[in-house]
């Protein structure tokens, strides 16, 4: 009997951190696709877009986060279906389920991993960007001939440049909290009946 009781708390505790992962996850998602868009959108609409070329393999690595992010919420769909089996007659094995939440584990890392080499990219390569500008870190560049034909040349960061690293901070995010409710669920799936 206790361990019926058992299987029905941890097939609830399943089911209620699937949910939140999923959502959380979910709407995190959405806001990342929107970003990106957004950004590939507004990257082309800027005058001098080839001076964002450095952003690129940030975005390309949060792009592939995001795809990972996807993959997560299938597996937080898969984790709240193997909550609701445990409440069934036909019910997943320990290792099953065990399994099942080890791969969202380990997909929330590789989407860590991947966002925070992008994030990397992204943030060096605004670091470079914004020491370019007056008064930066190297100085004022400066064209021309003396006297007032002459102009200072930066490369400020555009508002587009920091979007870009908010959709790396939201799939960051949305990983992060992914592997703390996976960490809680593996825990609770092992942990050893009372």
């Amino acid at each position: 009997m206790a361990d019926t009781i058992e299987l029905q708390h941890i097939g609830s505790n399943l089911r209620r951190m699937g949910w939140i992962r999923f959502w959380i996850q979910l709407v995190l998602g959405v806001v990342v696709v929107g970003v990106l868009v957004f950004n590939n959108i507004g990257g082309r609409l800027v005058a001098n877009s080839e001076r964002a070329l450095g952003l690129g393999p940030g975005i390309s690595l949060t792009t592939l986060s995001f795809l990972v992010l996807l993959w997560c919420i299938w597996q937080s769909w898969l984790v709240v279906r193997c909550g609701r089996a445990l409440a069934s007659a036909v019910r997943p094995s320990k290792g099953e389920t065990s399994r099942l939440v080890k791969r969202g584990l380990l997909a929330d890392l590789l989407g860590l991993t991947l966002a925070a080499l992008g994030y990397q990219s992204l943030a060096g390569s605004l670091f470079v960007q914004a020491s370019q500008q007056v008064p930066g870190f190297f100085g004022a560049q400066i064209q021309g001939t003396g006297g007032a034909g002459s102009r200072v040349v930066g490369l400020p960061i555009t508002s587009i440049e920091m979007f870009s690293v908010l959709g790396n901070t939201q799939v960051l995010f949305a990983h992060l909290l992914g592997l703390i409710i996976t960490l809680w669920l593996l825990q609770r799936v092992h942990r050893p009946a009372r």
